[in-house]
């Protein structure tokens, strides 16, 4: 089959579109022929060598297609059905699991980082990680859903508790996450602040529905807020760049105001001002992908297009190096999908 892997960590240019041996399900495991797979940032970070993993090795976290083999011990599942992927690895016998809280599984892992994921013809994952797509959705949106909205739900949802009549400002909003993390924030009732490098990035997300607009390019985007709050501050900070926007998120929250986090894109050092922890009261709320039971709610509200997956571009499989350039660039709104 073919597949895109890289062989040493660095630039796109050590993605290499070769021939691979087709990889055989094991007990448990489930055979996908895969239809479409998005490009993510631990994408960027693996192939980077910011995170380790094996060499050579098949990068995509997220990904669609159709069941093309089943492992020993595996049932209830159909040749051909369309499926995505959960792409957390759990082991399923943790305090954790059995409590169903799968993301703080004590072994997690992701699909595509721990293992050979999708960015090839063919790829192999646990048979629990296995869910049956609505009908009226396709491959392409559905490669664009499980990571993103997950990670976003997870966050906003979950770990934040957004509530209706809330404030939340939503940082990078033309990412994949960012431009999830708007519409899950819109339709849970909250008044939602954004920010993004270019107006016409800011003009796709008032589309989503967001309703304040920051250039992160033309203004600080902290003295911005404290300007469109009258001094309060929002009540929850949607963070996922890292330390360039750290403390200027921390200073956008409002007294009990919460900061959750699922990144460091622009770097993990960040420095923290205790005194507005005591002193506001702020929360600050670490996150990791989520739970197989939230990805049921999400491919639910995606069939009812409460949700939509925002697709900037469709390359073929061989076109991963071009992929991960445009990302590197942040030259898309939305993701970027790849099909073999």
């Amino acid at each position: 089959m073919k597949a895109v892997r890289f062989h040493r960590v660095g630039e796109p240019d050590v993605l290499r579109y070769e021939d691979v041996p087709e990889p055989k399900p094991g007990a448990g495991e489930v055979l996908i022929k895969v239809k479409a797979c998005s490009v993510n940032r631990l994408d960027i970070w693996l192939r980077s060598g910011l995170y380790p993993s094996h060499l050579p090795h098949i990068l995509g976290s997220e990904f669609a297609g159709e069941i093309a083999g089943l492992g020993e011990g595996v049932k209830g599942y159909n040749l051909g059905s369309r499926v995505v992927i959960y792409p957390g690895i759990t082991d399923g016998v943790c305090e954790h699991c059995l409590l169903g809280d799968d993301s703080m599984c004590e072994n997690f892992g992701i699909v595509g980082s721990k293992t050979d994921g999708g960015y090839a013809e063919y790829a192999v994952v646990p048979a629990e990680n296995v869910f049956e797509m609505p009908e009226s959705v396709s491959y392409e949106e559905a490669a664009s859903t499980a990571l993103v909205f997950l990670t976003a739900w997870h966050m906003l949802v979950k770990r934040a508790g957004l509530k209706v009549g809330e404030r939340v400002l939503i940082h990078a909003a033309g990412s994949g996450i960012g431009s999830a993390a708007v519409q899950i924030a819109k339709i849970s009732g909250a008044e939602v602040f954004v920010t993004a490098g270019t107006d016409e990035k800011l003009s796709k997300a008032e589309e989503l529905g967001a309703e304040h607009l920051i250039n992160y390019n033309k203004t600080d985007f902290a003295q911005e807020m404290q300007s469109l709050t009258g001094g309060r501050g929002v009540d929850v900070v949607f963070e996922h760049t890292g330390a360039a926007t750290f403390a200027g998120s921390m200073s956008s929250l409002a007294k009990g105001g919460r900061l959750v986090i699922a990144g460091a894109t622009t770097g993990a050092d960040a420095r923290i001002d205790i005194r507005q922890l005591y002193g506001r009261q702020i929360s600050v709320v670490g996150s990791m992908l989520g739970n197989r039971s939230e990805l049921v709610t999400i491919l639910e509200l995606v069939r009812q297009k409460k949700l939509n997956p925002v697709i900037d571009r469709v390359l073929p499989l061989s076109d991963a190096r071009k992929a991960h350039e445009l990302m590197d660039e942040r030259g898309q709104f939305g993701k970027i999908v790849l099909k073999p």
